[in-house]
C-alpha cells in the first residue's frame, strides 16, 4: 500500500513526483475528523486537491465501504436558522449513512435565504459558526448555492446528497433535488417530528409579551425591543405585579411550612404525652391497684396495729392463769341487773357475800 503524502490530513497532499502515472496517484482527500477538539474547517480554508480521478460510486458500493482508500463525500445543505436538535439529528443521519463518510454541510447566505425563503433570526455568520461546532460536521461550505449544479458537485467532489425525501419546492421548481434524485446521488434522511425553526419562532410570537417583559426586566431598553411607550409601562407594571405575587407565594409557602412543622411537633408532643400517660397509669395501678403495693403496706400496718391493741395471752406461769374464769372479780358498785333482789333479806345477804369475797381476795 503506498505511503500517504505529507499534508494528506489537511487536504494539501500532492503527488510525490510528476513522473507518477494516474494509476499510482494516491487519494489525498481530507479525512473525517478523528477528534473533536477544534471546530470544523470552512471549505475555502481547506479544499480537496486530490489528483486522482473521482470515480462515480453507487449507493450499494458506498454501503459496502468502498472505495477503501478514500471516504465517501456526503453533502447536506440548509439554512440551519436557530440550530436545534432536528438539524443535529439530520446531520447525524447523513454522517452515518456509510461506513466511511466525510460530511460537507452547505449553508446559504442571508441574501439568498431572504430572497427565496424569508427573514432569518440568526445572521449567516452565526449560522456558519453553529454548524462548525456540530460533532457530525467535517467541513462547512459558506454561501452555498440554492440549487446544486454539476459544477458545484464536481468542485467539491460530492458523491451523494443527503436530505429529507419531502419535495422541496422553491426558486420556481417543484423539487430542487429532482435532478439529484434522477442522477442516483440522493440519499434520504428522516425529519424529526415536533421540532423545527418555524415551531420555535411560533412559540416566541405566541408568548411575545412574556419574553418582552423578561428582557425589560433584564435591562434591555424599550427601543432595543421595539416596544412602544405604553406597552413598556404596561410590561413594567405587570412585572411589579408578578413580583408581588411571587412574594405572596413565598409567604404562603413559608406559612404552610410553618404549619406543617407545628403539626409535626404537635404530633410528637401528643405521642410523647400518650406514652407518659400510659406510664403514669401503669405506675398508679401498681401502687394503688387491687394488688398494689399500697394495699400490701396498709395490710401490714393494720396487722401491727391490731397486735398493738390486742396483745397475746399471758403465759401459763402467770399468777392470773390459776384463777377460775367464772370467778372474775367484779367491782362492788356493779349491780347484777339480770337478777335483782326479790326482798330486803335477799339484798342484805348479797351484800354480806360481797364483803366476804373482798376479805378472801385480801
Amino acid at each position: 500500500m503506498p505511503v500517504r503524502a505529507a499534508g494528506a490530513e489537511s487536504g494539501t497532499g500532492v503527488p510525490k513526483s510528476p513522473s507518477e502515472t494516474m494509476e499510482e496517484l494516491e487519494h489525498t482527500c481530507p479525512q473525517p475528523r478523528l477528534t473533536l477538539t477544534a471546530p470544523a474547517p470552512f471549505a475555502d480554508e481547506i479544499s480537496c486537491q486530490c489528483q486522482a480521478p473521482h470515480e462515480k460510486l453507487t449507493i450499494a458500493q458506498a454501503r459496502r465501504g468502498t472505495p477503501v482508500d478514500r471516504p465517501v463525500r456526503v453533502y447536506a445543505d440548509g439554512i440551519f436558522d436557530l440550530f436545534h436538535a432536528g438539524h443535529a439529528r439530520a446531520l447525524m443521519q447523513a454522517k452515518t449513512l456509510f461506513p466511511n463518510s466525510y460530511l460537507l454541510v452547505g449553508v446559504c447566505s442571508d441574501d439568498l435565504t431572504h430572497k427565496f425563503k424569508g427573514f432569518t433570526v440568526m445572521s449567516e455568520t452565526e449560522r456558519y459558526e453553529a454548524l462548525r461546532h456540530c460533532r457530525y460536521v467535517d467541513e462547512v461550505i459558506r454561501d452555498a448555492p440554492w440549487t446544486l449544479t454539476p459544477e458545484f458537485l464536481e468542485k467539491h467532489k460530492i458523491d451523494f446528497v443527503a436530505h429529507d425525501d419531502i419535495p422541496y419546492s422553491s426558486a420556481g421548481s417543484d423539487d430542487v433535488y429532482k435532478h439529484i434524485k434522477e442522477a442516483g446521488m440522493f440519499v434520504p434522511t428522516q425529519r424529526t417530528e415536533g421540532i423545527s425553526t418555524s415551531d420555535i419562532i411560533t412559540r416566541i410570537v405566541r408568548d411575545y409579551d412574556v419574553y418582552a417583559r423578561r428582557n425589560l426586566q433584564r435591562g434591555y431598553t424599550a427601543k432595543e425591543l421595539n416596544v412602544s411607550f405604553i406597552n413598556e409601562k404596561k410590561y413594567r407594571f405587570q412585572n411589579q405585579v408578578d413580583k408581588m405575587k411571587e412574594k405572596v407565594k413565598n409567604v404562603e409557602e413559608k406559612s404552610k411550612e410553618f404549619v406543617y412543622k407545628v403539626e409535626e411537633k404537635s404530633h410528637d408532643l401528643i405521642q410523647k404525652w400518650e406514652e407518659k400517660s400510659r406510664e403514669f397509669i401503669g405506675n398508679f395501678l401498681e401502687l394503688f391497684g387491687p394488688d398494689g403495693a399500697w394495699k400490701q403496706m396498709f395490710q401490714e400496718r393494720s396487722g401491727r396495729m391490731l397486735q398493738a391493741f390486742s396483745p397475746r395471752q399471758s403465759p401459763n406461769s402467770s399468777p392470773t392463769r390459776g384463777r377460775s374464769p367464772s370467778r372474775s372479780p367484779s367491782p362492788p358498785w356493779v349491780i347484777n341487773k339480770t337478777s335483782p333482789p326479790s326482798s330486803p333479806k335477799a339484798a342484805s345477804a348479797s351484800l354480806s357475800s360481797m364483803s366476804e369475797g373482798d376479805e378472801d381476795e385480801k
